[in-house]
């Protein structure tokens, strides 16, 4: 009660909901300019959006009359992204680079906490965000420059080449025909980086037009972030007793426990994969990792844990080559699963990746030639064998990616024993 008499109440807000601009407004976050530059003196000649993916584009005019602005250095730049003629598809019409590209990225992926506040008349207006949006500066007029640079040298070479070389040069076209995908080569693909990146360039951009700060278009969009009503039909979100209130600002954790997948995979954070039983944390950590010294692995599961019991563990899932362990075929490719590649079943593709394994018990070096002569496997899936635990060296082969692991053989010579017999057993197949 002391503490409440000597910070009293000075005023009371009233708090306001504002839902005209839902799931329209967005904060854009520019780059840092001289504080001597507002916003309204920013000329923008063109922006454009891609709704779905929350990505914009402001084309920006750049102050070339500035004392700082480097004229001769801009007409450079202009010259080599358009050369030295000048039509419609030029960048730079004026001969001089005066405008700049902004492109958006997204600085929070959950805005849902955030929102813009408008205080008026001792009124304080709320409206959420609907996206957070950082501009920096795009520099695809490089890459513009360096595409024009070679087709100038490939111009050059081509005037310098010979009259008398043949122009209808006959040459042996190999026809291949796709195998029929299957639905795990389709999942994969669907995933990969290159899929992603060709669906977000099928997105049309939808052109807009910027009002300035003074605009009356801009007056009147800004009403909208005031109240339109102030009756409890508009702001029931905001008539919360003091708990629901407490509970909307820190939310329970268990939500986001549950957004996260059940099943152990590499986006499991050290502190998850530590909650799990020992012999899982090692599946887990062999699965990923696929090949690992005994220290490595002992490091990763934390002080304290015993290993031995490590040890017990990591023989169910990994096999010993050179003193390392890496990670059992059976576990990468298990049962009732087949190739993305070629389609061809988990049995053959564990053959093939064991006869990659004991060729490197065997020696540091193993060629790839002679490893798709012997397993009879698509080239994919011979590479993917020797990726997982060795390293291309040109004009060698595929050396195994550690070193030879002495300090472990020399501390458990029953281990590398019973892995040796283990070996025998699977060279027999």
């Amino acid at each position: 009660m002391a503490n409440e008499e000597d910070d009293p109440i000075i005023q009371e807000i009233d708090v306001f909901l504002a839902r005209s601009l839902l799931e329209k407004l967005y904060l854009f976050q520019y780059p840092i300019r001289p504080a001597s530059m507002t916003y309204d003196d920013i000329t923008h000649l063109s922006a454009k959006i891609k709704p779905k993916q929350q990505k914009v584009e402001l084309e920006m005019a750049i102050d070339t009359l500035n004392p700082n602005y480097c004229r001769s250095k801009g007409e450079q730049i202009a010259l080599n992204v358009d050369g030295t003629c000048t039509d419609e598809t030029s960048t730079y019409s004026s001969k001089l680079m005066d405008k700049q590209t902004f492109c958006s990225s997204q600085a929070a992926s959950n805005v849902s906490r955030y929102a813009a506040a408008v205080y008026k008349k001792g009124e304080l207006h709320l409206t959420p965000l609907h996206g957070i949006l950082q501009l920096r500066p795009s520099f695809t007029y490089l890459d513009k420059a360096d595409a024009k640079h070679r087709e100038r040298e490939a111009a050059n070479e081509g005037g310098d080449s010979s009259q008398d070389e043949a122009e209808d040069d006959v040459k042996q076209i190999t026809v291949r025909f796709s195998r029929p995908e299957t639905e795990q080569a389709r999942q994969r693909r669907v995933q990969s980086y290159e899929f992603l990146q060709k669906r977000q360039a099928e997105e049309h951009w939808v052109h807009l037009h910027y009002y300035g700060l003074k605009d009356s278009r801009s007056e009147h969009e800004r009403q909208y972030l005031f109240s339109q009503g102030h009756g409890l039909a508009e702001n029931t979100e905001l008539i919360k007793s003091p708990s629901e209130y407490l509970m909307m600002l820190m939310p329970p954790s268990v939500e986001e426990e549950n957004e996260k997948p059940m099943a152990p995979s590499n986006v499991l954070s050290m502190a998850q994969l530590r909650t799990l039983p020992l012999a899982d944390q090692i599946k887990i950590l062999m699965k990923n990792v696929k090949v690992m010294p005994f220290a490595n692995l002992l490091g990763l599961l934390g002080s304290g844990t015993d290993p031995t019991a490590v040890l017990r563990c990591v023989q169910q899932v990994a096999l010993l080559v050179q003193g390392n362990w890496v990670v059992k075929s059976d576990v990468l490719y298990p049962k009732d699963t087949s190739s993305p590649h070629s389609g061809v079943p988990a049995e053959v593709l564990c053959r093939g990746r064991d006869f990659v394994m004991w060729k490197f018990t065997q020696d540091r070096w193993v060629v790839r030639k002679e490893v798709a002569a012997v397993t009879k496997l698509c080239p994919e899936d011979v590479k993917d064998f020797l990726e997982h635990m060795s390293v291309a060296r040109i004009n060698k082969g595929w050396e195994f990616m550690l070193p030879y692991d002495e300090d472990f053989v020399k501390k458990h010579p029953d281990i590398v024993q019973r892995q040796q017999m283990l070996w025998m057993g699977i060279q027999a197949k």
